[in-house]
């Protein structure tokens, strides 16, 4: 079994990183902060508070997310273009704090990471959902940096953006991330740390293979 697990705040190119690596060495690519925001996507389409977590609980039980071709599917449907707006990704991290919403997430993660080679991005991967994952990274870049490429991103799009609205959302769900009560962001001990700031992202997927490849012989 090969299990990679890469964790880290928001904006640092985990899900962009994790899919050209999975296509590298043929593994499944698991997106679980998409999970997230799929049940947050459905708590904005409800009109579901998302501070009501009995609210939030009772949606869940009619809730079915799964993982088709390595896109995100919510009720059946592919939402994997849905859920990448601001809105949605701030939403996710306040749906992320209830216990329910993160068993929930967790238990299809580990479902599928039970079956198959894998590579999964998210905030707790590797210190909470799969704490034995052959490897695991622990990818960050300074905030400034995360929001340019969150805003260059947005505009290549063709969407609107605002940089300073942009930097300050990152700021706000890191503070939200490492602060929860329930599996709050950080490094897993045995995590191998990298900072991408000043890496473009094909240095970038070179240096997780580099890490896989060093920690897979090692492990050999």
């Amino acid at each position: 079994m090969l299990r990679v697990a890469i964790d880290g705040p928001g904006g640092t190119g985990k899900s962009t990183i994790a899919k050209a690596v999975a296509e590298e060495l043929s593994l499944e690519y698991i997106d679980t902060g998409a999970m997230y925001r799929a049940v947050a996507l459905k708590c904005i389409r409800n009109g579901v508070a998302l501070d009501d977590e009995a609210a939030i609980i009772g949606m869940l039980e009619s809730t079915d997310i799964d993982f088709v071709s390595s896109k995100v599917t919510l009720d059946g449907e592919d939402v994997s273009g849905l859920i990448r707006t601001n809105e949605v990704s701030m939403a996710a991290s306040n749906v992320s704090k209830f216990g329910p919403v993160r068993e929930k997430v967790d238990a299809v993660t580990r479902k599928i990471a039970s079956t198959k080679n894998v590579i999964m991005d998210g905030r707790d991967i590797g210190s909470f959902v799969i704490t034995d994952a052959e490897v695991k990274i622990f990818m960050t870049a300074d905030p400034a940096v995360r929001a340019k490429r969150r805003y260059d991103q947005l505009l290549e799009a063709g969407k609107e953006a605002d940089y300073d609205t942009i930097f300050k959302e990152i700021e706000e769900r890191d503070y939200q991330d490492t602060h929860r009560d329930l599996h709050p962001l950080k490094q897993a001990e045995d995590a191998i740390y990298l900072d991408t700031s000043d890496m473009t992202i094909e240095e970038n997927i070179k240096a997780v293979l580099e890490i896989i490849a060093k920690t897979t012989e090692a492990e050999a």
